[in-house]
């Protein structure tokens, strides 16, 4: 992990150094340092964003890149510094930078219901990498990570190479369309998110300026709750997720039609055997240009055997619960969605709001590590904001976000939630 730390800032230093002691014009085939502010739109900006995850809250570009010996390679490393202060008041989480509405405390301490937080944590740092750029062999790398590893420790949120089509490494689901993300300052975002990151093997192609597809390999994402007669097991199968996409405006609007494909496995005691079973999800999702200045964002998802893949249940046991069949587990069905409209007074100045909103249809079952009186029924998460770019370099930001869990005996809480946001892009 201290490699990890390191290496940006040994490889910032000996570029530094570089340019400090070469500012003249270099000569043909040497490296060059450029500034991706005044080559914005330049070959050098548009092969490095086509690596870098599609998100608009994610970085693409750094401010300057290395150039390499007849353009054959280009190398750059950027980032930027985050600092939040929110307060919260009703049932208080206990985290800075994510709002998860499954995470609220249904049983909260008396007078406990105010939390002042500061973090810094949401700060990112980028490496982003492109060889042979301009031919059919170009390779494409995108490291980045975050302080969100806990008590401020690093922590990986990329680690991918892309090459012909191809995606290798750590990297959001191919189920995710990130694109279709509206903008916050909660580092979590809408609960019925399908942005999960995974280790993938995935194919992307784009046919014309209208049509695209995506097909993958994951490794499996599976959560269950187990009776006293089932077991958890390894996992055997990726999960398979692909996806079709349409688009118009020049590619600012789309809308894509994805589906995963998952098998799980888990241990009957009663049979004495392994069982499987086969979890499924549809969803369709996008951003459309509605008028000027104003952008929605929306995204609808359904299956049974998939909770996994939505932000708020990922890691909660409901993607199989027991069955009224002692040694079965049963596939849960869920649903979510969201819808988020964007509009953009000037280049600089914007609002946003989006309302969220998860579902899950466990059937009532007995035992288990979570009761099924006490477990996650559905959840809503709504969210407004505006940013204001005071520059290239400076962003400010405030929100107000609402968030209500229900569980199935019928029980509810709520949090709200107002923060602030100062960011410097470099």
């Amino acid at each position: 992990m201290k490699r990890i730390v390191l290496l940006p800032i040994v490889l910032m230093a000996v570029f530094g150094a570089f340019a400090q002691h070469h500012p003249a014009k270099p000569s043909a085939g040497s490296v060059n340092v450029v500034n991706n502010d005044s080559v914005s739109g330049s070959k050098v900006y548009d092969e490095m964003a086509s690596v870098a995850p599609q998100a608009p809250n994610i970085p693409d570009a750094p401010r300057f890149a290395l150039v390499g010996k007849d353009g054959r390679f280009y190398l750059g490393i950027g980032g930027s510094l985050k600092g939040t202060l929110s307060y919260d008041f009703g049932d208080p989480l206990d985290n800075a930078n994510e709002f998860v509405t499954s995470a609220i405390d249904m049983n909260p301490v008396p007078g406990d219901n105010g939390l002042v937080q500061f973090s810094g944590q949401q700060s990112n740092i980028f490496v982003n990498f492109v060889a042979m750029p301009g031919t059919k062999d170009k390779v494409g790398v995108y490291i980045s990570g975050n302080l969100l590893g806990g008590d401020y420790r690093f922590q990986i949120q990329h680690a991918y190479a892309k090459w012909r089509g191809f995606t290798v490494g750590y990297d959001f689901s191919l189920f995710t369309d990130v694109a279709a993300t509206p903008p916050t300052i909660d580092y979590e975002g809408p609960n019925a998110l399908t942005a999960i990151p995974n280790a993938v093997i995935d194919f992307r192609h784009r046919f014309n300026d209208r049509w695209g597809m995506g097909i993958g390999a994951e490794l499996p994402q599976a959560s269950y709750t187990n009776s006293a007669t089932t077991y958890t097991v390894n996992q055997r199968v990726p999960d398979i997720p692909a996806y079709l996409q349409y688009s118009w405006g020049g590619g600012g609007s789309w809308l894509r039609m994805s589906a995963i494909l998952r098998n799980i496995a888990y241990r009957d005691a009663v049979a004495g055997k392994t069982d499987n079973v086969v979890g499924w999800g549809v969803k369709l999702s996008g951003s459309a240009s509605l008028a000027h200045g104003l952008t929605a964002y929306y995204q609808g998802a359904y299956g049974e055997g998939m909770t996994s893949y939505f932000q708020d249940l990922n890691g909660g046991g409901l993607d199989l619960t027991p069955s009224a069949e002692k040694g079965r587990l049963d596939a849960v069905k869920a649903w979510g969605c969201y819808g988020g409209l964007q509009y953009n007074f000037s280049p600089n100045v914007y609002v946003s709001a989006t309302y969220s909103h998860v579902r899950n249809y466990a059937k009532r079952y007995d035992g288990g590590a979570t009761a099924w009186a006490d477990q996650y029924r559905y959840a809503q998460y709504a969210v407004g904001n505006i940013f204001y770019n005071v520059n290239s370099v400076v962003t400010l930001g405030a929100e107000y976000i609402w968030g209500r869990r229900v569980d199935m005996s019928g029980l509810s809480h709520h949090n709200n939630r107002l923060q602030a946001m100062l960011q410097v892009n470099f």
